[in-house]
């Protein structure tokens, strides 16, 4: 493992460090302790999917900055108090484990482009993916703004 490899860590991210560092840190109680939470979340996803057949959520909190920058430090006044803040609508998706895809939505008035994550119920990528296939026919994004070579 590179944080092992005292040659190696220099060339991991300090968010990648920070990530090691503090779940090294984790006891059995706490990663317990996380799954249960973890499984409570995945249950109110499953009710979700009682009333909704799919969601579509943000695929982000912001449109894209510097590269330079590692993360946005404040978004719309609030302080990102970790580099997870900032992608944490993507979070909440990862944890519940239920198929997920990011599509495009629009772009800013500079031409940053912006998405959608299409979520649909465990084991259902099919439907997600005819979802999708469906949403890109109506929006021809991908017509209108191919990705770069």
């Amino acid at each position: 493992m590179h944080y092992d490899d005292p040659q190696r860590r220099p060339q991991l991210k300090p968010e990648a460090i920070w990530e090691i560092e503090h779940g090294l840190r984790l006891s059995a109680a706490d990663v317990y302790s996380a799954s249960q939470t973890r499984s409570r979340w995945y249950q109110q996803m499953l009710a979700l999917f009682e009333r909704h057949d799919f969601l579509a959520l943000p695929s982000a909190q912001v449109f894209p900055f510097d590269a330079e920058q590692p993360w946005p430090k404040t978004i719309a006044g609030r302080e990102m108090d970790s580099y997870h803040r900032w992608m944490e609508v993507t979070a909440a998706v990862t944890l519940s484990g239920c198929p997920a895809l990011s599509m495009p939505a629009g772009f800013d008035p500079r031409g940053l482009p912006m998405g959608i994550q299409l979520v649909a119920p465990p084991r259902d990528e099919h439907s997600l993916l005819r979802l999708a296939h469906a949403y890109e026919q109506q929006t021809s994004w991908v017509k209108r703004r191919p990705p770069l070579p």
